[in-house]
C-alpha cells in the first residue's frame, strides 16, 4: 500500500515539474528583474542483496536550466551501466531529508540543464519534538523510513547511475541521529550523509544561482528550514571589473563573503512559541527571538553597512517564501511555474504575513497554498522572514522554489562532464 501511494504522489509531482520547468530562461530572468565541499558516497539502492537493475523510468519532456556545483570528491557509480549507453541517458538522483520533509528528485542530463524523470515529496516531520527531548521519536523515524522505502523503490526502478542522499539539522542535533542513519541504511539500502551547516549553505546558493540578479552589488540568500535557517551574503560587485560576466553557480559560490546557519527553523520555533493559535504578542516574541539570533551575524560582518546605498536584493529558498508568494498571488492552488522566480516587494510580504496572523488555524488550513500540513508552521516561518526584513531592510525579494536537490544534481552531472550550463545565444550579425 505504501509503495502505491508513493508512486501516485511521485508521478503527480513529476507532472507538476514538467509543466513548471519548460522554458525557464538561461539566467532565470535575472537580467529583466524589476527595480566546504561535499563528499559523494556510493549509495546502495534497494535492500541489501537485491539486484538494483530494473526497467528505466520513462523520460519526461521537461528541462531544468540550472547552474551545477563542483566537488572535489571522487565520483562512484551507484549502478553499473553498459559503456555503450550514451552518457546523457544516465539518471541521477538527489534526496533531501529535512526536519520536516523528505524529497527526492531524479533527472537525466539534457542540452540545457537536466530533465526531471521522477520526483517524490512527503512531509514526515522527522524533527518533531527534538527541541524538547534531544532525540528523534520512534513515530517520526517510522514515518521517515516509510517514505524512504518509497524513494528506494524509485531509485531501483530508475537504474540511477549516481546519487547523493543528504540529511540536515534534525539528524545533526539529535542524540540518536547517527543511529537512525544506520537504521535507514539497513532497512532501505540508502546511505545518507549528514550535511555540515556550511555545505548546506553552499548547496542553497548552488540550487538557486540562476535566479540571482547579476546587476546587483549584493544579494542576501536565505533558506528557512524546519530545524535550521541559513543566510549567505554574496558580493557581486567584484564582477564589475572582470571581462567575464557572472553566469552561474560557481560564480555565486565564489561571491560568498559571509554565511551563517542558525539552529532555528519553522518546526523548532513553532514548538517553542506555538503554531496553531498564534496571538500578535506571540508572533512578536518569535520575531524578537529570531532577531536576537541574527545580531551576531550582523555584528561580525556589518551586513547593513555593506548593503546601505547599494543595489541589493534578497533571494529566499524555502517553503515559507513560496507559500507567501502563492498567497500573495491569490493562486487557487499552488503553481510552481507562477511562484519560482517571481519578485515580491517587502510590503507585499508583510501584508501576507500579518493577514495570515489575523486568520484562525482553520482558515489557514483552508488556504490553498498552505493546507493542513503547513497551517501550524507557516506563522513561525513568517516570523523568521519578518525578522530578516527588519534586520536588513530590502525592497526586493526573489522567490526560489528550488534548493538542495537541484544543487546536488547539477554538481554530480558537472563532475561527470555531462552537464551543460544553458546560455542564450547571441544573435548573428547580418552581412
Amino acid at each position: 500500500m505504501t509503495g502505491g501511494i508513493g508512486s501516485v504522489a511521485g508521478s503527480r509531482e513529476a507532472r507538476r515539474w514538467s509543466r513548471a520547468l519548460k522554458g525557464i530562461p538561461d539566467d532565470g530572468g535575472a537580467g529583466h528583474a524589476p527595480n566546504t565541499k561535499p563528499t559523494v558516497r556510493e549509495a546502495p539502492i534497494g535492500k541489501p542483496g537485491t539486484d538494483p537493475v530494473a526497467p528505466p523510468v520513462p523520460q519526461s519532456d521537461k528541462t531544468f536550466d540550472e547552474q551545477p556545483r563542483q566537488s572535489s570528491a571522487q565520483p562512484r557509480d551507484v549502478v553499473a551501466v553498459p559503456p555503450s549507453q550514451d552518457a546523457r541517458d544516465h539518471i541521477y538522483g538527489a534526496l533531501d531529508l529535512g526536519t520536516n520533509n523528505c524529497r527526492l528528485l531524479l533527472a537525466r542530463p539534457s542540452r540545457r540543464g537536466f530533465r526531471v524523470v521522477d520526483a517524490f515529496s512527503r512531509i514526515i516531520r522527522l524533527g518533531e519534538g527534538v527541541t524538547q527531548t534531544g532525540r528523534l521519536s520512534d513515530e517520526a523515524m517510522q514515518r521517515t523510513i516509510d517514505a524512504l522505502k518509497v524513494c528506494a523503490a524509485k531509485l531501483e526502478r530508475a537504474r540511477v547511475r549516481r546519487a547523493r542522499f543528504v540529511a540536515t539539522e534534525a539528524c545533526r542535533v539529535a542524540a540518536n541521529g547517527l543511529d537512525f542513519i544506520a537504521d535507514v541504511r539497513e532497512k532501505t539500502g540508502i546511505d545518507i550523509e549528514v550535511l555540515t551547516p556550511e555545505t548546506e549553505a553552499r548547496l542553497a546558493v548552488s540550487g538557486s544561482a540562476a535566479l540571482i540578479d547579476a546587476t546587483c552589488d549584493y544579494v542576501l540568500v536565505f533558506d528557512i528550514g524546519g530545524g535550521s535557517s541559513e543566510l549567505i551574503l554574496l558580493d557581486l560587485a567584484r564582477w564589475r571589473h572582470r571581462v567575464q560576466r557572472f553566469i552561474g553557480r560557481l560564480d555565486a559560490q565564489n561571491s560568498m563573503v559571509a554565511w551563517t546557519s542558525l539552529p532555528l527553523g519553522v518546526v523548532t520555533l513553532a514548538e517553542r512559541f506555538g503554531g496553531r493559535h498564534v496571538t500578535p504578542d506571540a508572533f512578536e516574541a518569535m520575531v524578537d527571538h529570531t532577531m536576537e539570533m541574527l545580531h551576531p551575524f550582523e555584528t561580525d560582518h556589518t551586513i547593513s553597512q555593506k548593503m546601505n546605498g547599494r543595489r541589493v536584493h534578497m533571494l529566499g529558498t524555502s517553503g515559507t517564501v513560496t507559500t507567501v508568494a502563492g498567497v500573495q498571488l491569490k493562486l487557487p492552488r499552488y503553481d510552481r511555474n507562477r511562484v519560482d522566480g517571481c519578485w515580491l516587494k517587502s510590503e507585499q510580504v508583510r501584508t501576507v504575513s500579518y493577514d495570515l496572523l489575523g486568520r484562525t488555524y482553520e482558515q489557514r488550513v483552508a488556504e490553498p497554498c498552505i493546507g493542513r500540513d503547513r497551517a501550524d508552521l507557516v506563522l513561525a516561518g513568517c516570523a523568521i522572514l519578518e525578522a530578516v526584513l527588519r534586520m536588513w531592510p530590502c525592497e526586493r525579494l526573489r522567490v526560489a522554489d528550488r534548493g538542495l536537490r537541484e544543487g546536488i544534481l547539477t554538481t554530480l552531472m558537472g563532475e561527470d562532464g555531462v552537464y551543460r550550463q544553458g546560455r542564450r545565444r547571441r544573435p548573428r550579425r547580418r552581412r
